[in-house]
């Protein structure tokens, strides 16, 4: 059941509306000429009408019971902010150019993160069109755009949002987003976006007018959860379950990252998630091209991804922050916070064979036992990263690991995101070390609103421990701190640092070894004295052997196993890297002693 206005044509257009409670609803199109409509309800609640005079562009909002008026919960386009009218949106306006666009497989990804308000100085899609030949030409061919549903205000990480159907205005509302997803495709790059089904925002959210969008059954740390399955649930179920659709189907959008999953309750026989990846399925069939759903998850469960003949979910993939929390604790030594169950090369060692440190192992930071075994899924459905908005953005400070630890240890982290066995993520500006920081944003026009948000984020960081002031998320100049500087690409140390991103990816993709993205075709050993890991990975025609010092010292070793002609491919010590300069030979030929610098990774190929 499609919800919203569905423009079909010669200024007709159909208004479809679930309010199973009400008793009367009612659309008052405002423009171009002001008149209220009533509509008919079925046994659904759904009440819908098709009227004439409509143009694209026309505001539009719902009476219910002759009381008050609302936007459309399922609005396309909001252009004056979340509180006003909603606008009709023709989807068949629009040219695309993308016809012979093929869907670039899982396994081939890699992924960049951006948040289209820092991106560039700009904040539009338009603006990140001009970008997308930097990101191809070092070897990016995957953008995950953080969520665009209107959010209120114009500065926002796009969690807040509250209108799931509308693409933000200050961004460039649907026109824009169509631009910039055209754009990509013609170029040959994916585009994944990221969507909130946990929860809505807390200002120009009126939802609730319309109908029991939410349940008092269970609690998420945004409040109330979302309603799907409870009473009513099904006109629930049916609004996300459609807004799927709707961004793969009218946007051309290539996959969805679901975010924080673990917060969506459903014990339903059929959970939303397999429903909503059957849907998916369905679509895919339908048009002959494959569509993602990427999960983020804090339970590490491997159901998500499992198929359903043995009672997964069938997404096809789901990120592991336990990769993330590894590589950040061995590269910078914190240990705070949910970092306390980190730090050590030996869990490092298991979330590369298994895909999550914690597969059922008791975790002293929530002092019971957590996760599952997922070391029987293909590697490729575990998308991983040194960097994302979240661990960014959730410290206090928003400071990237370029702030937090040596130009050797990033390079270390990068070497290790990138010769995983697993789908790699980037996000924006890690690639040449962006030094600004990304902060929490807001620009909610609620006072309380605001004030209750600097009182969270403060006893936020009371878990971890800091002092200090937290900066105030309602500030614009925060907003203006986090905007990439691009210019630093062409720089120094920068430079060097994306030449040294540009090689690895080129590494990834020539060596069949590394392409091939396998628990099984792999040996990974690590030495927790000597802070040491060794990869040796292989396939039917190729072989390569990566070792990972992440001591701050040289360490020697003795324990790595060599048989066979080794050439090294790449030495992150070498002064071509501004390290400072390597000992390790060129060529291996049988075990021997290694003297590996400081905070380095290097690369053999077996001949």
């Amino acid at each position: 059941m499609k919800v919203g206005a569905n423009y079909l044509g010669d200024g007709r257009c159909e208004f479809i509306v679930w309010a199973p409670l009400r008793q009367q609803v009612s659309v008052e199109i405002l423009t171009p000429q002001k008149r209220l409509l009533s509509m008919e309800k079925d046994d659904q609640g759904y009440w819908r009408l098709t009227a004439t005079e409509v143009s694209p562009g026309s505001r539009y909002q719902f009476q219910l019971d002759g009381e008050i008026t609302r936007p459309d919960p399922a609005s396309h386009y909001q252009p004056d902010d979340v509180h006003k009218p909603s606008a009709v949106v023709d989807h068949g306006a629009f040219t695309w150019t993308d016809s012979n666009w093929q869907t670039i497989p899982l396994e081939d990804l890699i992924i960049y993160e951006l948040h289209v308000g820092t991106f560039t100085s700009e904040g539009t899609f338009e603006a990140i069109i001009d970008r997308i030949p930097d990101l191809l030409e070092m070897g990016i061919n995957t953008i995950e755009i953080m969520p665009v549903a209107q959010f209120p205000g114009n500065r926002n990480w796009g969690y807040d949002g509250v209108y799931p159907y509308g693409v933000q205005a200050s961004y460039g509302g649907p026109e824009g987003l169509k631009r910039l997803v055209d754009a990509c495709h013609q170029r040959g790059m994916m585009v994944v976006l990221d969507v909130v089904y946990n929860h809505l925002g807390p200002e120009g959210n009126y939802t609730s007018d319309f109908g029991p969008y939410f349940t008092g059954k269970y609690n998420t740390p945004w409040g109330r959860a979302i309603n799907f399955d409870d009473a009513y649930s099904p006109g629930v179920r049916n609004f996300f379950i459609e807004n799927v659709l709707y961004w793969l189907g009218d946007y051309h959008i290539d996959g969805l990252r679901l975010d924080a999953v673990h917060a969506i309750y459903d014990f339903g026989a059929k959970h939303i998630l397999e429903e909503m990846a059957d849907e998916t399925k369905a679509l895919s069939e339908q048009l002959g091209r494959p569509f993602y759903l990427i999960a983020e998850s804090d339970l590490n469960d491997v159901r998500i991804i499992k198929p359903k003949e043995v009672g997964g979910y069938g997404l096809e993939g789901q990120w592991s922050d336990d990769f993330h929390h590894c590589v950040h604790t061995l590269l910078t030594g914190e240990k705070a916070g949910y970092y306390l169950d980190f730090g050590k090369c030996e869990l490092l060692e298991r979330t590369l064979k298994e895909g999550f440190a914690y597969s059922w192992h008791y975790s002293a930071n929530r002092q019971r036992y957590h996760g599952n075994f997922a070391g029987d899924r293909p590697a490729s459905q575990f998308v991983v990263c040194i960097q994302n908005h979240d661990q960014v953005g959730n410290r206090m400070l928003g400071e990237r690991i370029s702030q937090l630890s040596s130009f050797e240890a990033l390079k270390l982290g990068a070497a290790t995101l990138l010769l995983s066995p697993f789908v790699p993520m980037l996000f924006m500006g890690e690639e040449y070390g962006e030094e600004s920081p990304f902060a929490y944003f807001i620009s909610h026009s609620d006072p309380g609103l605001v004030e209750a948000v600097r009182k969270g984020r403060k006893e936020e960081f009371a878990a971890f421990h800091i002092e200090g002031e937290t900066p105030d998320p309602q500030s614009p100049e925060i907003f203006k701190d986090c905007v990439l500087k691009w210019h630093l690409r062409t720089e120094g140390k920068h430079k060097v640092l994306l030449d040294f991103y540009r090689e690895l990816i080129q590494l990834r993709r020539q060596i069949p070894a590394l392409k091939n993205l396998s628990f099984q075709d792999q040996e990974v050993q690590s030495w927790e004295t000597e802070k040491i890991l060794s990869i040796r990975r292989w396939s039917q025609d190729s072989q390569v052997l990566c070792i990972l010092n992440f001591n701050s010292e040289a360490v020697t070793s003795e324990a790595i196993s060599i048989e066979g002609n080794w050439q090294k491919r790449l030495d992150s010590a070498d002064q071509q890297w501004m390290g400072s300069g390597s000992s390790l030979p060129e060529t291996l030929s049988a075990s021997q002693p290694l003297t590996l610098a400081p905070e380095s990774c290097v690369l053999y190929e077996r001949k």
